[in-house]
């Protein structure tokens, strides 16, 4: 067991020092950029977006809760992480499919690939949680699977702010409401769509929108399995 920690420390501490890198002049100038473009859309979109995605997630969050096993308690991290790798080779490919599925579709049926990879990213949460021994019939380990889910896919400077919390989650639990709409929920479909909007635009083009969608599910998948290994690593190392 501690020859394995000590195997992944490396590892972690640089995933943890990519979490608090202050964010560089591109990042600024982009997430700028978006800013912008976001402030001359009527306040109407942002409501509905916001809307949508709320109800999305939460559909999601109340159903995955009943779908998912119970968490595996008395297992060494190493087997866990094993289990881990095993599950997100499974959900990878299921986005690669339904990215190269719904992108050679054409324009109106590459629309639905939000909403579908969105649920598969969110059940992936649930299997992952379980995996490392948490209970998520637990309102706040829901709560800790969308703080996941923004560590994810944010700006630099959004995750900074995210990852302060997630490191002192248990003062965050402690403090947060026990109603989850209380949740920044317009913060965290505006930062989400900022992150996936160019690879999800290219994705409904005709002719590319196939290979374009594979790829692109792919990444995200590896990008949301780094963020929720490290982050369940940081909780059980913390505990």
């Amino acid at each position: 067991m501690y020859d394995y920690i000590d195997s992944i420390m490396p590892e972690f501490q640089a995933w943890k020092f990519e979490m608090k890198k202050r964010p560089s002049l591109l990042n600024k100038m982009a997430k700028g950029a978006q800013n912008k473009f976001n402030s001359v859309l009527p306040e109407k979109y942002h409501d509905v977006m916001t809307s949508t995605i709320k109800n999305l997630v939460k559909s999601v969050l109340v159903g995955s809760e009943y779908l998912t096993k119970e968490p595996i308690k008395d297992m060494p991290l190493e087997l866990r992480e094993r289990l881990f790798r095993e599950k997100l080779d499974f959900y990878r490919k299921t986005a690669v499919v339904e990215g190269a599925s719904t992108g050679a579709a054409g324009f109106f049926v590459g629309l639905t690939d939000f909403p579908l990879l969105l649920g598969i990213k969110i059940k992936f949460l649930f299997e992952a949680a379980a995996i490392y021994g948490f209970d998520v019939k637990n309102y706040k380990e829901r709560l800790y699977i969308l703080y996941i889910f923004q560590l994810a896919f944010s700006s630099q400077g959004k995750t900074n702010k995210v990852f302060a919390e997630m490191e002192d989650w248990n003062h965050t639990a402690e403090n947060f409401p026990e109603d989850i709409n209380q949740f920044n929920w317009r913060d965290f479909q505006q930062e989400y769509r900022d992150y996936i909007d160019i690879a999800k635009m290219l994705q409904l083009v005709p002719l590319i929108g196939a290979f374009v969608g594979a790829y692109a599910n792919s990444k995200l998948l590896d990008k949301l399995g780094e963020t929720a290994m490290n982050s369940y690593r940081m909780r059980l190392l913390n505990d």
